[in-house]
Order: C-alpha cells, then structure tokens, then sequence
C-alpha cells in the first residue's frame, strides 16, 4: 500500500534481530534470500516505495543478530508504531524488528557506529541438545579453558589483524583493527566467547575463536595468538574460520545520541 510520495522523508533506525540459519547473510544476493532483501519487500508492501535498507555491517550465511542495526529513508504517514507492527506482519518469522525510532538525517548505521559486540556460542559436551544445534558449534573434546582465556587476552588492543581474516574478494584499506574486549564465560557445557571492537574484517570474529578452539583442544600455544598478530601474515590453513551457526551480532554501539531533535 502506498501512503503518499509528497511527504517529506524521514530517516528511521531499526534494530533487527534474526535467525540467519536460512539466508545468505544480511546483504541482498542475486540469487539468494537474504535479510536485508526481506525488510526491503516488506517496506515496498507496506509504503509502496523501492528503498535501500543500509545495515551496520554485513553477517555471513548462517549467522545471527540479535541487534543488527539498519537505517532507511522513507516517506510515510504511519507513526513509528504502526510502522514497526506492519513490518513484523509481513517479515518472515525468523526476522523481527525489535525497536523503531526516527533519526536524524546524519546518522548513518554503518558509519555512526563506534563499537560493535559479537556473541560466539559453542556447546562442549558429548551430545548437542536439538534446540541448540543451529544456534551453537558442537564441540565434544574436553576445551582447556585457562589457555583458551590466556590466548584470548593477546588479541586485545590494536593490532593488524592479517592473520585472521579471510579474503573478501575486494579490496580492504587496512587490516589493522582495534579490539576492546575478548572474554570467555562457561555455563554448563555452553561456552560464550564475547569479542568487542571498533569493527571487524571479514570473518574476523570466527578466525579468531577457531584458533582458539585450537587452543583448547591443546593444538596450539595460547602464545601463538601474539605471534601471528607480530607476523601479519595473510592467514593460513592452521587458523580455522569457525562454523557460521554459533555467531550472533549482539549490539551495535553509537558514540552520539541519534534520536532526532537531540543533541
């Protein structure tokens, strides 16, 4: 339905949140479904207007968000609250925008952002419970926790980070990357890697704790970690990118408040 092309557009933030098992990551693909592809029909249904959807960064296929942030213009009558109940009537049920609010027109999703959380979920048992196995790697070997959290504590800082990360198949500026946190908690036989930092190369985060899932098996010195940082090398075989289903973007952070009309 189309509510008016003389309206004067207004930029809205969107939080996302969704279950990636069954898309090839947020970006719109030619041939695939994807999750920015499905909030761009969905607002084509509702407001009658072929919009791009502008996210804080791109997550691989079989990845999850429970804050994705995304920003589009758009010219509509409905207030933030109808607008958001229209989205989650016509989104599939594996996308659901958590919170609406308008923005100023500087603000930008990706550009805006000033630190972003990603959440690495793994399952350290013998069995994986069924619920679990599309939202955790299943790992079955005991994991040395000490030497995965020793390991851990080398990638914090700003270092290049050429050593783990894949290659995107464009060019990267600079492989050199800020991280502010690296944790690991352990619940049970659930695992949870917490990796905080300014932004992430592709398949940073899952290059990251793949190697230290080495570590924990005993494969690799918590040592090493720094020695790969120092060589900046263009990664190899003995780091491993992660299985995607275990990685969730968890919050994306702005240094400035964004609401319009605020300072």
């Amino acid at each position: 339905m189309s509510d008016g092309s003389q309206i004067k557009a207004r930029r809205f933030k969107l939080i996302v949140a969704y279950d990636g098992t069954a898309y090839a990551g947020w970006q719109v693909q030619p041939h695939d479904a994807s999750v920015q592809q499905e909030i761009e029909k969905a607002l084509l249904k509702i407001c009658g207007q072929k919009v791009k959807v502008h996210g804080s960064g791109r997550t691989d296929r079989g990845v999850h968000a429970r804050g994705q942030v995304a920003h589009v213009d758009l010219s509509t009558r409905l207030s933030l609250e109808a607008l958001g109940r229209a989205l989650n009537a016509r989104l599939p049920p594996d996308i659901r925008v958590l919170r609406l609010v308008t923005v100023r027109s500087d603000f930008h999703a990706r550009r805006s952002a000033c630190r972003k959380e990603y959440r690495y979920f793994v399952w350290n048992a013998a069995t994986v419970l069924p619920d679990k196995r599309l939202y955790s790697t299943h790992v079955y070997r005991p994991l040395d926790m000490a030497a995965m959290r020793k390991a851990a504590a080398f990638f914090v800082g700003r270092h290049d980070f050429a050593s783990f990360t894949a290659n995107p198949q464009r060019e990267v500026a600079s492989t050199v990357r800020e991280v502010y946190g690296c944790t690991i908690s352990k619940k049970g036989p659930e695992i949870v890697f917490r990796v905080s930092g300014e932004g992430f190369l592709y398949k940073q985060v899952r290059s990251m704790v793949g190697f230290l899932l080495r570590v924990g098996e005993g494969a690799e010195r918590p040592e090493a970690v720094a020695d790969l940082l120092a060589s900046a090398a263009p990664r190899k075989a003995r780091v491993p990118s992660a299985m995607p289903q275990g990685l969730f973007l968890w919050r994306v952070f702005y240094r400035l408040a964004n609401r319009k009309g605020s300072g």
